[in-house]
């Protein structure tokens, strides 16, 4: 399961890019913490990274009973698909928040993907 590990630390730097772009906000507009609140761009990069964190097990435990039941393949490329979504909607929201929509809809996809893909392979294990 090899590959299957390798994206699962791709999603674990997906996740972590969107810390630090959050991070990187609240410094350049000045946003104190524990304060959630501030100009747009901030409050857009906060969402990103918060729902990046909402989306995390709904890849990572399908992932991981996908690698196992189906393979590590197919585990490997909806988890690399999850990425590439979540990437294409952290980039939209951070220029407008409307422009979000494709790389959820990708992302979620890819998580529906995985889970149909452990629920395939472990019909077929039965």
């Amino acid at each position: 399961m090899q590959l299957t590990e390798w994206t699962m630390l791709a999603v674990l730097g997906v996740y972590f890019w969107t810390g630090v772009m959050a991070g990187w906000a609240r410094v350049k507009y000045g946003v104190a913490a524990p304060s959630m609140d501030g100009p747009l761009p901030f409050q857009s990069a906060q969402r990103v990274q918060a729902n990046t964190l909402e989306q995390l097990p709904l890849v990572l435990v399908p992932l991981w009973l996908c690698g196992q039941a189906l393979g590590d393949t197919w585990a490997a490329a909806g988890g690399l698909l999850w990425c590439c979504g979540r990437i294409l909607y952290a980039l939209g929201y951070y220029r407008d928040p409307a422009k979000r929509e494709a790389g959820f809809i990708i992302g979620m996809l890819a998580c529906g993907a995985l889970v149909a893909g452990s629920a395939i392979g472990l019909l077929q294990q039965a």
